[in-house]
């Protein structure tokens, strides 16, 4: 009796531990848009590699993807997130306008806080079947075009503006530029919810000829649905979309996980992470590796919101938000 009872007081003791150790390690949720799940997947596991190395200590990293929109409403309203990984600067001021995030965000970290970018290009069917090869075939009868909603994820605000200022940059005015988009959305059957959605629509629905979206999914759909599915088509020009990071103040106040959050960050901007970032064709900031990768990162005459939008808030108000001008020109099918 004595024996069973020293045995299972022993059994006691090591749960113990174990719920200690357990309660010990720390877990950052990192709340981000939805076409960046396998980047994060690979930056998390180097991350974590990486702090045990530098710290001697266990971390942990939980994801939570979706639209970039309905993941900052989310962190809005009471997901406790202890960063954000936006794919828009918007979602982040909308976040720092209620305090959630620091109002001076994008001076926390390097570049504006931007470790990463990207751009808008095509990906259509193996062997293009609809010979799309730039902005100007998007628009003609009979081609049926995939996007996100702007008003739900920043794919889709990135797309529109992409759209729109790809006229600008040939010499287009803003009628000319709204007449194109006008059009464009005319060949839109159907609203992707975010990116990974609007994959799902083009690839697994097999509604469309021609899917808008990030240059980093043509390495996802590669791993997702096999190589080969489809091809990628780089435009002549199009946007520059930064990828913008922050720390959710309210989070880790409340965790006590500042210093483990910036850690997290930061590390985008290591070497380790910026490698990552290329192997998944995101662009890192890092000159060195945009040589390096130049296979992925092919030559596009690339252009800024501010060129031709004032600025991310500007763009929202003018066309993103209730009423704006994506409202004036498309009707919900």
């Amino acid at each position: 009796m004595k024996f069973k009872q020293k045995a299972t007081l022993a059994l006691a003791v090591i749960a113990l531990t174990a719920s200690n150790l357990v309660a010990a390690q720390t877990t950052l949720l990192n709340a981000s848009y939805d076409v960046a799940r396998e980047f994060y997947k690979d930056v998390n596991t180097a991350f974590i590699a990486s702090y045990k190395k530098t710290t001697g200590k266990d971390i942990k990293i939980d994801q939570s993807h979706g639209g970039s929109s309905a993941q900052a409403r989310a962190v809005n309203d009471g997901l406790d997130a202890d960063v954000v990984t936006m794919n828009t600067t918007t979602d982040i001021e909308f976040l720092a306008s209620s305090g959630i995030v620091a109002k001076d965000w994008s001076k926390k970290f390097p570049n504006n806080a931007a470790p990463t970018s990207s751009t808008m290009l095509f990906l259509v069917r193996n062997n293009n079947p609809k010979g799309i090869k730039d902005w100007d075939d998007l628009i003609k009868p009979g081609v049926q075009v995939i996007v996100v909603n702007p008003k739900t994820g920043g794919n889709g605000r990135m797309a529109y503006l992409a759209a729109w200022g790809q006229v600008r940059k040939k010499g287009g005015t803003d009628a000319q530029a709204l007449e194109y988009v006008t059009k464009l959305y005319k060949n839109v059957p159907v609203l992707a919810k975010g990116g990974r959605d609007a994959t799902t629509i083009f690839l697994q629905r097999n509604i469309g000829d021609v899917l808008i979206t990030f240059e980093s999914e043509v390495v996802s759909v590669d791993k997702e649905f096999g190589a080969g599915k489809v091809d990628a088509i780089h435009p002549t020009s199009s946007i520059v979309a930064e990828n913008p990071v922050a720390v959710v103040e309210r989070t880790v106040a409340k965790k006590g996980t500042a210093e483990h959050a910036k850690a997290y960050l930061n590390f985008l901007y290591s070497d380790e992470g910026q490698e990552i970032a290329a192997q998944h064709a995101i662009r890192p900031t890092s000159a060195a590796l945009l040589k390096r990768y130049a296979s992925t990162f092919k030559p596009i005459q690339l252009f800024r919101v501010e060129d031709y939008f004032g600025s991310f808030a500007e763009a929202q108000k003018t066309h993103f938000n209730d009423g704006g001008q994506f409202d004036k020109l498309y009707t919900v099918k």
